[in-house]
């Protein structure tokens, strides 16, 4: 690769415009972090962190019902890009019966909403979400 730089396992251009990875790519643990939500699945929650695990509150979620709660993050910025998934939940039924996105992203915040994907089935989880931040320029 002409005019590449090595840096760790990436590659990246001069003008920062291409960046190719030989090996995985992606937080070290000191950047990685979790917290667990009180009180229900609104409340929200607070991690300082580029990456990290959401554990939600047990509390019941009907079906084909979202809910939307805030994590606050001192690193997010509004040029920034939200990665989340549903990592976890109890195995059974409930298997696959949750989606989950970010509604909005700001300076410092994101609003995060978890969707109960059936039609009628409530359930009663401790959900884990994981997400990560991919940083834009600021």
């Amino acid at each position: 690769m002409s005019n590449s730089v090595a840096t760790g396992v990436a590659y990246s251009d001069p003008e920062f415009t291409t960046c190719y990875a030989s090996a995985e790519l992606g937080y070290s643990a000191a950047a990685q972090g979790t917290v667990t939500q009180a009180t229900d699945k609104s409340t929200g929650v607070t991690l300082n962190k580029s990456a990290g695990r959401i554990t939600m509150n047990n509390a019941a979620l009907a079906g084909s019902t979202a809910v939307s709660f805030i994590l606050t993050n001192s690193l997010i910025s509004a040029n920034d890009t939200m990665i989340v998934c549903v990592s976890s939940n109890t195995t059974g039924s409930a298997a696959g019966a949750y989606t989950t996105y970010v509604s909005y992203l700001a300076a410092g915040s994101a609003l995060i909403t978890l969707r109960n994907l059936t039609a009628s089935t409530s359930y009663s989880e401790a959900v884990i979400i994981n997400f990560a931040i991919i940083h834009g320029a600021s």
